[in-house]
C-alpha cells in the first residue's frame, strides 16, 4: 500500500508534532489507518527492522504477552516493519502474536517518521506514541530511535500512555 502523501524527514519525528497519517496493510491484507486508530485512544507504533530476528522477536513477544496491560491503559500497540504482509503473517502465526503487525513495504511510513535505515533498506528500531489532540489530529507524545540491538523499555513507554 502506497502513502504518496507522506514527506520523508531527515531526523526522528519530535514530541508535539502532528503525526503523519498513513494506511498500511495487516498480514490479512486489511487496511489499518492511523487516524482511525487514534480516535480510540493512544497508539504505540513499534518500528522494527526484520521479522524472524532476535531482538525484533523479543520485542514483539513482550508486546503480545503484555497486550492486556496496554489495552487496560486504552492503548493500541502495532508493530511496523518493511517486511511483506506474507512474511509478517507467517511470523505472527508461527510465534502466536496477538497484536497487529503492519507492512511498510514501500518504506514511506518509516521515512515520514524519521526512522529509515537507508544502508539496510529497512526501518530503524524505534517507538512512537501518538495521542489525540483537541483538534482530533494525532500528536506525538513520545518518540525514540534505538540501536538495532536495543529493545524498548516497556515501563518507559507505558508511562507515556494516558
Amino acid at each position: 500500500m502506497a502513502n504518496e502523501n507522506l514527506t520523508p524527514r531527515a531526523g526522528l519525528i519530535g514530541v508535539g508534532e502532528t503525526a503523519p497519517d498513513f494506511t498500511l496493510l495487516t498480514p490479512t491484507r486489511a487496511e489499518w489507518r492511523l487516524s482511525d486508530a487514534v480516535k480510540q485512544g493512544d497508539v504505540v507504533l513499534c518500528f522494527f527492522p526484520f521479522a524472524y530476528t532476535g531482538v525484533c522477536g523479543t520485542e514483539m513477544h513482550c508486546v503480545s504477552k503484555e497486550l492486556a496491560t496496554w489495552t487496560a491503559k486504552g492503548a493500541q500497540v502495532v508493530g511496523i516493519s518493511c517486511d511483506s504482509t506474507f512474511v509478517l503473517g507467517a511470523w505472527a502465526a508461527a510465534e502466536g502474536y496477538k497484536h497487529t503487525l503492519l507492512s511498510d513495504q514501500h518504506r514511506q511510513v518509516c521515512k515520514a517518521y524519521g526512522l529509515s535505515w537507508a544502508d539496510m533498506n529497512t526501518t530503524h528500531r524505534g517507538t512512537v506514541v501518538i495521542g489525540q489532540s483537541a483538534d482530533g489530529m494525532g500528536k506525538v507524545k513520545f518518540s525514540q530511535s534505538r540501536e538495532p540491538k536495543d529493545a524498548m523499555n516497556f515501563g518507559e513507554i507505558l508511562a507515556m500512555i494516558a
